[in-house]
């Protein structure tokens, strides 16, 4: 039984203060915080084992790496990839899609290809391919919202040609909260040919993922918002297509042989984890990963489906606030971004701090999305598995009180 009052014994932050006040972190879309598992993990590491992986042959540094990959496979497994040869250690999300642009995008596109993204996308997945158009002559085109804040699929149909060769798509909005129908996705897409990139950094958090299924050809996602350290990132490519790609970084063991005219690189995964990798940080998002499989990923998406129900209904009985996204339950994950009247983003942000509320306030990294939506910047509320019905009652009536302080001046 989902037990969140227990869940949150696990987290030594939430029992913090801030201004004073009982601390409510709502702003799980930028990270979450971690338990004290993957905590300890990581000083574990450095206490008892730190070392180098994949190079010494002494006994610390064979802990290190087995370790190392041990979380590999972990992550193999969290997301059903066919082997841990597919799964590559990365800083995070962006440098994940860095790594398809330049390793398999410079390499493979030419010019007049196109590559069809969408509106709602985070920076991470719009300005790789914007440098890369430039280089080589791209076409970038992108697939429009509808009004209830889900993608425009038919319109993305009709953008799909022969050209098409790849299309890169957030699994969920980090502003709508909209989980996106990558099926059909990845089906048209594939039916001319091209490859499809998810940014997974909001979808693989919550939703029981199986890439094999999904049938995509890259994913990106961060080890951060799923409980684990900064500084972790994965990307799950399918096989035969990363042996063909070209490494991001050059340098310590990503090569099999050097010589002064030419270099071999090391087999996948290998090639494109140059340099001493962030050890404990792999470490502890194993332990992350061993958390969350064991609270359970369907249980996972039934409490957040829960919380968000709960959540919209009770943000929806303020007077002037507008929420922004899909109203369907089952098309939306647990971001819920709003304006409040003519309030600014920021100082419903700051005004909610010194009530001890951690909210999200600005573009939130997706400045084309804002510009469609008509609105310079909003607010962002975003659920984990440690919130709490509470903790909605007491944002909402704080929410409330913002008002009073703008009307009575002070």
């Amino acid at each position: 039984m989902y037990d969140v009052y227990k869940i949150r014994d696990d987290f030594p932050i939430l029992k913090e203060k801030v201004n004073g006040k009982n601390l409510v972190y709502l702003d799980n879309a930028a990270t979450t915080q971690k338990p004290l598992s993957v905590i300890d993990a990581i000083a574990d590491y450095y206490k008892h084992y730190n070392a180098n992986v994949h190079r010494g042959v002494h006994s610390l540094g064979v802990i290190a790496t087995q370790e190392y990959e041990r979380t590999r496979k972990k992550v193999a497994n969290f997301i059903k990839a066919e082997d841990s040869s597919c799964i590559v250690f990365t800083k995070g999300t962006t440098e994940s899609i860095n790594l398809v642009a330049y390793g398999w995008g410079r390499k493979f596109l030419k010019e007049g290809d196109e590559i069809i993204l969408t509106v709602m996308e985070h920076h991470s997945n719009i300005v790789p391919w914007q440098i890369l158009a430039r280089e080589k002559g791209l076409k970038l085109k992108f697939i429009p919202l509808k009004d209830d804040g889900t993608l425009d699929i038919e319109s993305f149909y009709s953008l799909i040609t022969g050209k098409t060769k790849l299309v890169g798509v957030t699994y969920v909005s980090n502003v709508l909260g909209t989980v996106n129908p990558i099926d059909n996705i990845v089906d048209a897409a594939h039916s001319v040919g091209a490859r499809v990139l998810i940014d997974g950094a909001q979808g693989i958090p919550t939703i029981p993922t199986n890439v094999k299924s999904l049938n995509v050809d890259f994913l990106a996602f961060s080890a951060h918002k799923m409980l684990g350290p900064t500084g972790v990132g994965v990307l799950y490519g399918k096989r035969e297509i990363l042996e063909d790609m070209e490494p991001l970084l050059g340098g310590g063991e990503m090569i099999k042989k050097v010589s002064i005219t030419d270099s071999v690189w090391a087999d996948v995964p290998y090639r494109f984890e140059g340099g001493t990798p962030n050890i404990a940080g792999v470490i502890g998002f194993g332990k992350a990963i061993d958390y969350l499989n064991n609270l359970g990923m369907e249980e996972i998406f039934k409490y957040e489906k829960l919380l968000t129900t709960y959540a919209l209904e009770k943000l929806s009985g303020i007077d002037g606030l507008t929420i922004y996204g899909p109203r369907d339950i089952s098309l939306r994950s647990g971001i819920i971004s709003f304006n409040y009247r003519d309030i600014h983003p920021h100082d419903v942000a700051t005004i909610l701090d010194q009530s001890g509320i951690a909210i999200r306030a600005g573009h939130h990294c997706a400045q084309p999305l804002h510009s469609v939506l008509g609105i310079p910047a909003s607010c962002r509320v975003s659920l984990y598995i440690y919130n709490t019905k509470e903790e909605i009652d007491y944002l909402v009536e704080s929410l409330e009180r913002i008002e009073e302080v703008f009307r009575s001046g002070a």
